[in-house]
């Protein structure tokens, strides 16, 4: 595949770095991490079956302008290197997600900005402009074999949007590409529901591939035991990262190599903290550093490191069974 704006890293590998844990890293009191996602908004326009964003277990809100930029600053003198804006909502709902990209890039110096939408609203305007803000990589969540398949799952119409926008997205990025130099990566990931969406999404992916500079397969998370078993479908336990470099659920990768800060300023030990029971400092009480180190921070990873994590907010996730 060759395209104006292909980039020569592969976001597996990137993924793949993060979800495994180094061998210096099992302990409880750890440097920062090298990446952290930051949740501009936790709205969603979305309502999976298999995201638990549709419960509505907290507010769902933006993230104040002023404790984001703070964040940021902050978290790039410490050391973070690649920064993700967006967390468990929908960032491109988000007002100023284009100004927060370019003061991520060009304010903050981070040397990898990157963002996954569910495509719905990324139109080629709105991408054009991520692009052109310093955009470093732009992934699709693309989980649906057709229209009817996107309907069913997500409530919503909106398969063809989804598609033509993916598409527009590639002229999006190549235009920025052409006019700055700057290259912008364009992925999509596609989540397995069961034994037979591989094939579905094998033929609906097909014709897009050459739009993209990679695509990969994820299982099925419960997200925090929130959806486990919906829809008669089974769920992976934990969080064990793509398929094709699958990881063992304990330890979990999310609690020792990457940060996770909702929108109201919490750093969470979760890739799925839906209701905020994975809380390990509030940030604006506290330095993400401390956070990231706290009391709470180190006793999960404790119990992580013992395999045996019974009795903390991490339990539901692994789904226990006799």
């Amino acid at each position: 595949m060759a395209n104006a704006a292909q980039v020569t890293s592969k976001i597996t590998d990137r993924i793949d770095a993060i979800t495994k844990i180094p061998d210096d890293i099992y302990k409880t009191v750890l440097p920062v991490p090298r990446s952290v996602k930051i949740e501009l908004t936790a709205r969603c326009d979305l309502a999976c079956f298999f995201c638990a964003s549709k419960m509505k277990l907290r507010p769902k809100k933006d993230m104040e302008w002023e404790l984001f930029t703070r964040l940021l600053k902050e978290m790039r003198l410490a050391g973070v290197d690649e920064i993700g804006l967006f967390y468990l909502g929908e960032s491109f709902l988000y007002q100023r997600l284009e100004e927060a990209i370019r003061y991520a890039k060009k304010e903050c110096k981070y040397p990898y900005v990157f963002l996954t939408t569910n495509g719905r609203t990324a139109t080629k305007k709105r991408v054009y402009e991520c692009a052109r803000a310093g955009l470093d990589s732009l992934k699709f969540s693309f989980n649906n074999a057709d229209r009817a398949q996107f309907k069913d799952v997500t409530g919503v119409d909106s398969y063809d949007e989804v598609v033509r926008n993916l598409r527009d997205a590639r002229a999006a990025v190549e235009q920025v590409a052409m006019e700055t130099g700057h290259r912008c990566g364009l992925y999509a990931s596609s989540i397995l529901y069961d034994g037979e969406q591989k094939d579905r999404m094998d033929d609906s992916i097909r014709p897009l591939l050459p739009l993209l500079d990679e695509h990969y397969f994820l299982p099925l998370y419960n997200q925090a035991g929130f959806t486990a078993g919906s829809r008669g479908t089974k769920a992976v336990a934990g969080n064990v990262g793509r398929v094709g470099a699958l990881r063992a659920p304990l330890p979990c990768w999310a609690v020792f190599t990457a940060g996770h800060i909702t929108y109201d300023g919490y750093l969470s030990a979760c890739c799925f903290d839906h209701d905020g029971r994975f809380n390990m400092g509030d940030l604006k009480e506290m330095p993400f550093t401390e956070a990231w180190n706290s009391q709470a921070f180190q006793e999960l990873r404790r119990s992580h490191l013992k395999k045996d994590v019974r009795g903390t907010a991490c339990e539901a996730c692994i789904i226990y069974q006799e």
